[in-house]
C-alpha cells in the first residue's frame, strides 16, 4: 500500500504530548488496529482542539512542539495515526522510541529546528494548512491562503529506508 506523506495539516501547539493522551491506555487492549481509530487523541487537553471534530478526521499531518510521544513506550500510539491516515508527523524533537515505531511502522516523523517550527505555526494562522513532503529530496512545502513555505529535513538512509518499505516487517520481508 503506497502511503500518503502529506494533505491537510492540523496543528497541536504543545510540548510533552504523551502517548496516553495520544491513545489512552484503557484502549489497548483492542485486538485490532481499526478498533482504535475512534480514540485518536481522544484524552489531549488543549484549547480549541475537539478530538471528534473535522480538523482532526481530515488531517493527514500533525504539526507540534517538542518531545512529541512522551511516556508509555507503546506501538498503539502511532498505530493510532495510521489507522486515521496520518503518517507524517512533524515536530521539534521526539521520545526516542515513539519515533522509532512512527519508523517501523512506515510512517514519517520529521523533526525540524524550533524556528522552523513557528514558521510552520506563522502559517496556520493564516488559514488551514495544505503540507507536500518529498521523502527523496526530503523537503517539505506548506501552503495556506497562497502563502507557501519551504523546509529541508534530514532522515537516516535505514529510516528512509523503513519508510519507503512500507514499515520494519515489509523491509526484513524484502531482505530476508
Amino acid at each position: 500500500m503506497e502511503k500518503s506523506f502529506g494533505g491537510p495539516a492540523i496543528f497541536l501547539d504543545r510540548s510533552d504530548i504523551n502517548t496516553d493522551e495520544i491513545i489512552p491506555a484503557k484502549y489497548l487492549t483492542e485486538v485490532t488496529k481499526e478498533a482504535l481509530t475512534p480514540y485518536c487523541l481522544e484524552d489531549l487537553k488543549l484549547e480549541g482542539f475537539d478530538p471528534k471534530g473535522e480538523k482532526l478526521k481530515n488531517a493527514r499531518v500533525i504539526v507540534t512542539r517538542e518531545n512529541f510521544g512522551c511516556g508509555s513506550s507503546r506501538e498503539h500510539a502511532p498505530w493510532v495515526f495510521e489507522v486515521n491516515d496520518i503518517h507524517t508527523v512533524i515536530a521539534e524533537s521526539y521520545a526516542r522510541i515513539f519515533r522509532q515505531n512512527m519508523f517501523n511502522g512506515g510512517m514519517l516523523a520529521i523533526e525540524l529546528p524550533k524556528a522552523d517550527i513557528d514558521r510552520f505555526f506563522g502559517l496556520s494562522a493564516v488559514a488551514d494548512v495544505e503540507v507536500s513532503v518529498d521523502l527523496e529530496a526530503q523537503t517539505i512545502s506548506a501552503s495556506a491562503a497562497g502563502k507557501m513555505e519551504t523546509f529541508s529535513f534530514d532522515i537516516s538512509q535505514f529510516d528512509k529506508a523503513l519508510v519507503k518499505a512500507g514499515g520494519w516487517v515489509e523491509f526484513a520481508d524484502a531482505r530476508y
